[in-house]
């Protein structure tokens, strides 16, 4: 009897649509909120959001972040502040992608995209450095370092989204 109960719920069940996907042939729509790979984020001038302040890393509660920040000069500017991140690095494997470092950043420097296939062989290639994280500068913007002229970038920084 509890088999005849057992062939007619997978009898029912073989008529209704199918759930899964077939991945990765086929990939899911993720919603807009999703939070996935870090990016680090430039202005429009190829300089780099981030000010080396450290607020994300105090922010995290996995301690998934590294900052080390040094100083900013007329001949080598990364940043329109006073210091830039030297060294930024996120441990993806503690990393539990709260987006608490993208609240903590008061330059918006810090942004989870939508990437979500990160997977690695090895537990060094989980610890993403700035070389992995930055955004290459947009079109017709310079890389860091840049030159300046001096004086250029003392005591306020300029409005970004324009650079004139």
């Amino acid at each position: 009897m509890n088999v005849i109960k057992g062939f007619q719920t997978t009898a029912k069940h073989l008529m209704e649509e199918a759930v899964t996907i077939q991945y990765p042939e086929q990939v899911q729509k993720f919603h807009q909120r999703y939070k996935g790979r870090h990016h680090l984020r430039r202005y429009e001038n190829g300089l780099e959001k981030c000010i080396g302040c450290s607020l994300c890393a105090a922010a995290c509660p996995a301690d998934a972040i590294w900052v080390e920040a040094a100083e900013n000069t007329d001949e080598e500017r990364y940043s329109p502040g006073e210091r830039y991140a030297k060294t930024y690095e996120i441990n993806m494997l503690r990393c539990i992608y709260c987006g608490y470092c993208e609240d903590a950043c008061p330059t918006e420097a810090i942004q989870l995209g939508q990437e979500h296939q990160l997977a690695y062989t090895d537990r060094r290639d989980a610890i993403y450095d700035k070389d992995m994280l930055i955004d290459p500068p947009g079109e017709g913007a310079s890389d860091t370092p840049q030159q300046v002229e001096p004086g250029a970038y003392n005591r306020s920084i300029p409005d970004m989204a324009d650079p004139t």
